[in-house]
């Protein structure tokens, strides 16, 4: 394809980025909608209708609809998140992978990459059987079984699809994160809940038909996702900024450091991941209460239902647990003390070492005290709205963090790709123009 005569280098690089972006994940929603053999599609899209508010309707929203349609993507990403997390938690029990993550630098990290993978695959196919074994038990509202022929072979065929599918997400992904723009993994776990807006809409417009939801009602519920969406901007960009000095040294006959700079902290450091693991949690025993025919699990099951009052006390009490949780894993304020020690920086009127490092703690720990009254608010009431007027689930907290965090993530990527071309263009122009020398 020529190249336009009015693009630089660099909108040109990036329009070249953006189209690839787009192109995989155009890749991954048609992969969504290939199901994989031997299953009843109508028998399965009946089924998902009676699993709202159960953990399978949180994964069917991440996979972008691929878990309801049975798909080769049925799995989604979660696998892949799952398989991180737990090599970011093995760093805590485990020398020898904190090793290869701190002393082996970009080597050390391949390894880790490569496990990760590894590990992804296993847990594939451990959820692939339980899924197939799970599909072998459905049966469509008629008493049709939803597997045709269910056996050892649909089992393989099914945890090998799956398999498959999940790695080639995860293939999606890296060519996202080194070829085109953003996060790849963020961008796929986007693309599937955005896609899932235009079915709110239009349940929502249905209800306003049906004078279910009231045009005045419907548009205090848009206002006020708008300034939910204003509040999260406002709340990702927030930083707490600890003043950092560095101190003067004489190397030679030149004078280096004496500069003044900050250390910035995010108010929300642990992301969207504490609502996700908390929603997982709990959805668990309502999910179980759906296929269990016994009167005390359902009894049981019942107390955790997503609108009920043991559910949202633990469910804020889970978000604040995983906020400190995760916070703790991917923030060590030893390692930063020793860090600003060792190139001569120190926290003004905080003496170095222990002092610095009690300091940042304390910092750290209201930070994510507030970082999780933000979540758990943010989290609870879009459900609350969801429960009162009967709003769809697709515009529930969780979906709206994550929707804003990657959004505000890729463009800034955006921005800076088009800084460094720039720039970089720049000095490849004064290079030929002889006023740069080598």
């Amino acid at each position: 394809m020529a190249q336009p005569q009015n693009l630089t280098p660099g909108q040109a690089g990036l329009a070249k980025r953006l189209l690839w972006t787009f192109f995989l994940l155009c890749c991954y929603r048609i992969g969504v909608h290939v199901p994989i053999p031997g299953v009843d599609a109508q028998a399965i899209a009946s089924f998902f209708e009676q699993m709202s508010g159960t953990i399978f309707a949180l994964f069917d929203i991440f996979s972008g609809g691929g878990l309801s349609n049975v798909s080769i993507f049925a799995l989604g990403v979660m696998p892949y998140i799952s398989a991180s997390i737990i090599m970011q938690l093995l760093q805590v029990v485990s020398p020898e992978v904190k090793r290869l993550y701190k002393e082996e630098g970009q080597a050390g990290r391949r390894k880790i990459t490569q496990y990760t993978r590894y590990l992804t695959v296993l847990i594939t196919l451990i959820q692939g059987l339980g899924i197939a074994v799970g599909l072998e038990n459905m049966s469509s509202p008629s008493g049709l079984p939803v597997v045709l022929q269910p056996g050892w072979s649909f089992r393989l065929v099914t945890m090998m699809t799956f398999c498959a599918g999940s790695v080639l997400i995860m293939w999606l992904g890296e060519q996202i994160t080194d070829k085109g723009i953003g996060n790849g993994i963020s961008l796929i776990i986007f693309c599937g809940i955005v896609v899932g807006i235009p079915r709110g809409i239009i349940r929502s417009i249905e209800l306003i038909q049906a004078g279910d939801i009231s045009i005045f009602l419907a548009v205090c519920i848009l206002a006020l996702m708008a300034a939910v969406v204003v509040f999260i901007v406002f709340v990702e960009r927030a930083q707490r900024r600890i003043p950092i000095s560095y101190a003067k040294r004489q190397i030679g006959r030149r004078m280096f450091g004496g500069q003044n700079t900050h250390l910035p902290l995010r108010l929300n450091t642990a992301g969207v991941i504490p609502p996700i693991f908390a929603s997982s949690l709990l959805l668990f025993p309502a999910t179980i209460g759906q296929f269990s025919q016994n009167e005390y699990v359902k009894l049981v099951s019942e107390f955790f239902q997503p609108m009920s009052l043991v559910y949202n006390v633990l469910y804020v009490a889970l978000i604040f647990f995983f906020c400190y949780f995760y916070t703790a894993i991917i923030f060590d304020p030893k390692d930063m003390a020793e860090n600003l020690k060792k190139n001569g920086g120190f926290i003004p009127g905080i003496r170095p070492g222990e002092r610095t490092q009690n300091y940042i703690d304390g910092v750290l720990s209201r930070l994510t005290l507030s970082g999780g009254v933000y979540i758990a608010a943010v989290s609870l009431l879009p459900m609350l709205l969801i429960a009162q007027f009967n709003v769809p689930f697709y515009f529930g907290g969780t979906s709206l963090l994550i929707l804003v965090g990657v959004a505000m993530d890729f463009m800034n990527q955006v921005e800076s790709y088009v800084i460094s071309s720039q720039y970089g263009h720049l000095m490849e122009r004064a290079r030929k123009s002889g006023r740069l020398t080598r």
